[in-house]
């Protein structure tokens, strides 16, 4: 099988090689916002929104301009790249619309094309396609095409596979190289036997059917005072001066720093648990929806809306889509599997095969799960751990032992090669 995997390390620019980049980045965002604007005419007009292959024969014209002759000084290739982006973020949009109308969503998920803007990092980027032909690495160096020539960069592991493109992006005043590399590997097959099922959490941030507790980090609450001091202190300067222009770089080094601390306890989390179970079963959450705002409007005043805002805040400080998706993509590494399951009353059902008593009363408060019908006492995560776990072993006997009662189920059911892991 073929996988791709990227790579991403700490360029060290010298200022020379800063200002090329800059000038680089400045091109491909001029291009995406011109290309954008002749877009959106054609879409008030009521025309169709060209292709990346009909952009592309802009670029020659523009060079040839007087008033955009600067454009000859990009890098030709990441100028095609950023307009087959600015194509492929339309199709997505047209995508969401078809699918909006068809009934098949309730809301549109990618937006209409924006414009970017210089004084934000996620708009300072090129992408360089083919990356044999024009590039190539040696040691700790990569040498870079548009008059870059050899660029340091921190190599804190090896490269596998064979590299197909590089992107280069600015991040809180630092600038970063991302290779993605094809690699072919053998079917893989997951050393471990063990299936588990987790619970998500805002006072623990993850509970497996084991028992096994992962406490939250909570990287946005540890920083939030320092954050909110620092974006006080921007308030009172003058928009767009150098001093206001410090103290953003202050701010957006503390956001950095927070997404930092986030992404690396969540790899560290995902890769402990993906690497000792085969199956991982999880709950479908909706975090977009779990994380809506109570606030209402004028006619409909909303209700406890300083609680959920603390609640919502703390959601989102967890980053539980994000470890999902750590979670499937490792697993399929390795040749595991992650399954989602419907997580509606697993805090309060009995997982006791012989009771499965569900009451909202089975839960007297946060932590503490106690059955009012046959007694059982667990931590209420647990607890929810372990019938998450439930489901999905309910739904594979259903689905080996074809449709008809649990108790037929039962005992037809065979017998599996894999270890269910349970308190």
């Amino acid at each position: 099988m073929k996988i791709i995997k990227a790579y991403k390390y700490r360029l060290d620019v010298t200022p020379e090689q800063h200002e090329r980049l800059m000038q680089l980045c400045g091109t491909c965002r001029f291009v995406w916002n011109k290309a954008l604007s002749i877009c959106n005419e054609k879409w008030k007009s009521g025309e169709k929104i060209p292709s990346s292959y009909t952009m592309h024969k802009w670029l020659p014209i523009w060079k040839k301009e007087e008033e955009t002759s600067f454009l000859a000084q990009g890098n030709a290739v990441a100028l095609q790249q950023k307009l087959n982006d600015l194509g492929a973020a339309w199709g997505k949009h047209f995508d969401d619309l078809a699918k909006l109308k068809a009934g098949k969503m309730k809301e549109v998920k990618f937006e209409k094309p924006c414009f970017k803007q210089r004084n934000k990092d996620s708009h300072n980027s090129i992408r360089i396609m083919q990356f044999s032909k024009y590039c190539r690495i040696e040691n700790r160096r990569v040498k870079l095409p548009s008059k870059l020539g050899w660029v340091r960069f921190r190599k804190s592991q090896e490269i596998c596979g064979e590299i197909k493109n590089c992107t280069i992006t600015r991040k809180s005043g630092h600038w970063f190289i991302s290779f993605q590399t094809e690699q072919e590997r053998l079917d893989p097959v997951h050393p471990s036997e063990k299936i588990v099922g987790l619970d998500m959490g805002v006072k623990k941030f993850v509970t497996l059917s084991t028992g096994e507790q992962y406490k939250p980090l909570n990287s946005y609450r540890k920083h939030e005072k320092k954050l909110a001091s620092e974006q006080r202190k921007l308030s009172r300067k003058v928009k767009f001066s150098e001093n206001w222009k410090k103290q953003k770089r202050r701010i957006n080094r503390i956001h950095s720093k927070i997404a930092n601390c986030r992404s690396d306890y969540l790899h560290r989390a995902s890769y402990e648990i993906s690497k000792n179970h085969a199956i991982i079963v999880i709950e479908d959450l909706k975090v977009s929806n779990m994380s809506k705002s109570a606030k209402g409007n004028a006619e409909n005043q909303g209700k406890n809306v300083k609680a959920k805002s603390g609640l919502n805040k703390s959601i989102l400080d967890q980053g539980w889509y994000e470890f999902r998706r750590q979670l499937e993509y490792k697993q399929a590494w390795r040749g595991g599997e992650v399954i989602a399951v419907n997580p509606a009353y697993t805090s309060r059902t009995c997982p006791e095969e012989s009771c499965r008593y569900e009451s909202k009363e089975n839960r007297p408060n946060q932590e503490t799960f106690r059955c009012v019908k046959c007694g059982y006492e667990n931590n209420a995560d647990i607890v929810g751990a372990l019938n998450v776990l439930s489901i999905w072993e309910l739904g594979h006997s259903l689905s080996a032992c074809g449709e008809g009662s649990l108790e037929s189920s039962e005992k037809q059911e065979p017998r599996r090669n894999r270890k269910r892991v349970a308190a």
